[in-house]
């Protein structure tokens, strides 16, 4: 493993024990600020960085995680991370959990030169509609 995919792998690791602990504070230091949470799907749900930090640290909570085969790869200042994501997670009462595939993109910043989440997309299970009306109604600008 390369120097790039392993500080990437990295970050990750970090963001998601951050979501499991509940740490606001460090998911907003990892998250750009147009960062964009996108649940795919038949009907895609999107959650802004407001919206995402207030459910990931209230009432959308990780209980575990495992990352399958990762695919990491570097644009100049721009970075992807996808694999294959095991994880149970809860919102509210709707169990959320199986295998999803996430693509995360990460863009390096010229003032710190440091990493930051801007966009993650997460495909839903299959069968799982009302996964994304629950989503939806954890948009705080609605």
């Amino acid at each position: 493993m390369d120097t790039f995919a392993a500080r990437l792998e990295t970050l990750e690791h970090q963001w998601m024990r951050a979501w499991m602990r509940g740490d606001r504070k460090l998911m907003k230091e990892v998250a750009a600020r147009d960062f964009v949470f996108l649940l795919g799907g038949n009907k895609a749900t999107i959650l802004d960085r407001v919206s995402w930090l207030e459910a990931a640290t209230t009432r959308l909570r990780l209980h575990s995680y495992r990352f399958g085969d990762i695919y990491v790869r570097r644009h100049g200042n721009v970075g992807i991370f996808t694999c294959q994501l095991e994880m149970e997670a809860a919102l509210g009462d709707h169990e959320w959990k199986g295998q999803v595939w996430v693509c995360d993109l990460w863009r390096k910043s010229r003032l710190r030169n440091n990493w930051k989440l801007v966009e993650r997309v997460v495909s839903r299970p299959e069968g799982d509609d009302d996964l994304g009306r629950e989503l939806t109604k954890l948009q705080l600008w609605t």
